[in-house]
């Protein structure tokens, strides 16, 4: 089946709740959004509380861009919980309405 057909059957299956395709499927062929980020601390399971941030030069540490964001660790198990130690830095993407990274 082509692309089109594809989507077409996805947006007759979507649910009332669920966000439209368009904010999930943005373009075809394309790599996803992704940001560099720091680990603050372990919110609970593979969840931990996150900063994006900024990588200003060679040498220097990145700085903070925004407040504290949750994200999951997928490398880390959905169900014991997490170990990744606050300050280490990753790259995180958003898949659907979640934030993930993968640190193991």
């Amino acid at each position: 089946m082509n692309l089109q057909e594809e989507l077409s059957k996805l947006k007759r299956r979507q649910k009332d709740t669920e966000s439209p395709e368009r904010a999930v499927v943005i373009a075809t062929g394309t790599v996803p959004p992704a940001w560099a980020i720091k680990v603050l601390s372990l919110d609970g399971y593979n969840v931990y509380n996150i900063q994006l941030v900024e990588i200003v030069s060679p040498g220097a540490s990145p700085s903070p861009v925004t407040g504290s964001l949750k994200a999951y660790n997928l490398a880390e198990s959905f169900t014991s919980n997490g170990s990744l130690p606050a300050g280490t830095y990753a790259v995180m993407w958003r898949v659907g309405k979640n934030y993930v990274f993968s640190v193991g």
